[in-house]
């Protein structure tokens, strides 16, 4: 007689054009099962390749066409036909390690009272080689000073949680109208429950873009982490302290925006960028913190270095290479 306990989770994947990814993405999850643990696969997709229908038919997954565009909208279809009795996601360009969901399983079995768990992640390149050690390093378990730290600048990969299923009802789906951070923002409806705990152990591979190579994605959710800030912390004002906690958390949550452009700015600067670039980036800056980067155009700091070689008279574009007449 088989007495292994059996959990059945069901994983929201969104997708949008990137049937490669997804296929490795859903790979990692099915590379888990085994007779204690199945997996029900919710595929949302809003992109419009046929491939993506091709790779979850691959691993039986449920494949839910989407028309609305944004992750949250592709996670909604997904978690609105979840059928386990747990609950967890993954995008389609990140991958499940071996040691993923087992342990958060062991942890919402021996302790009832809480709704959730995330544990770290791991930057990989587009090949999946690791850039860094898993993140956060360090993070608070639970209560206030869990929702102090993600209204502080520590944002939980999505990929790295499993929820029961009641969380659903509990706290509704994602917000369609953020087309960035509507994530953070469901995670953060979860944590000010008191009933989401934060367990170290690296869970999954979180791909990273190259450095400077998505000013626009940046700029867009610039805005929408603004909001989602102020949405949540204005309640929760108590966990800070102070006025002043509030407005260091700010700066702690906007600051990978302002460091992210001034970067930008700096690298295509020393490499020769088209100077349109290098604007592009001070702007994004600007939009960020416009008192602190107006302070950094004129004080001796990088900034400032990366708008003087902007200005500086050059080509834009090396000339082209000498042909010999031999």
């Amino acid at each position: 007689m088989n007495t292994v306990p059996s959990h059945r989770v069901s994983v929201v994947v969104p997708t949008r054009d990137r049937p490669e990814y997804l296929r490795q993405a859903l790979a990692s999850i099915r590379a888990l099962e085994g007779p204690d643990l199945t997996f029900e696969i919710l595929v949302g997709d809003n992109g419009s390749d046929p491939r993506s229908r091709e790779v979850a038919g691959e691993f039986a997954a449920i494949y839910i066409p989407v028309v609305e565009a944004g992750a949250g909208a592709a996670r909604n279809a997904g978690l609105c036909n979840a059928t386990g009795e747990y609950i967890a996601f993954l995008d389609d360009d990140d991958v499940w390690l071996e040691g993923h969901i087992r342990p958060h399983l062991a942890m919402l079995e021996e302790q009832p009272e809480i709704e959730g768990v995330m544990t770290q992640v791991i930057a990989v390149d587009d090949a999946l080689r690791p850039l860094d050690e898993p993140w956060p390093i360090r993070a608070p378990r639970d209560g206030d000073e869990l929702v102090q730290s993600m209204l502080s600048g520590y944002y939980p990969q999505i990929g790295a949680t499993v929820v029961r299923a009641a969380v659903r009802d509990a706290v509704g789906y994602f917000d369609e109208s953020l087309l960035g951070d509507q994530d953070w923002d469901w995670q953060l409806r979860v944590a000010r429950r008191r009933k989401l705990v934060y367990m170290p152990g690296p869970g999954v591979y979180f791909r990273q873009r190259p450095p400077g190579s998505y000013d626009a994605l940046r700029l867009r959710r610039l805005g929408f982490g603004r909001r989602v800030f102020f949405r949540h912390a204005l309640p929760e004002q108590r966990v800070f302290g102070s006025f002043k906690g509030l407005l260091g958390a700010y700066r702690n949550v906007m600051w990978q925006y302002y460091e992210y452009f001034v970067e930008a700015a700096t690298e295509r600067a020393e490499d020769g960028h088209p100077r349109t670039e290098i604007w592009r980036a001070i702007w994004g800056a600007m939009r960020t913190f416009p008192m602190r980067a107006a302070y950094h155009l004129v004080a001796p700091k990088p900034l400032r270095k990366a708008l003087l070689a902007s200005l500086t008279p050059r080509r834009d574009h090396p000339p082209p290479p000498v042909v010999s007449a031999h």
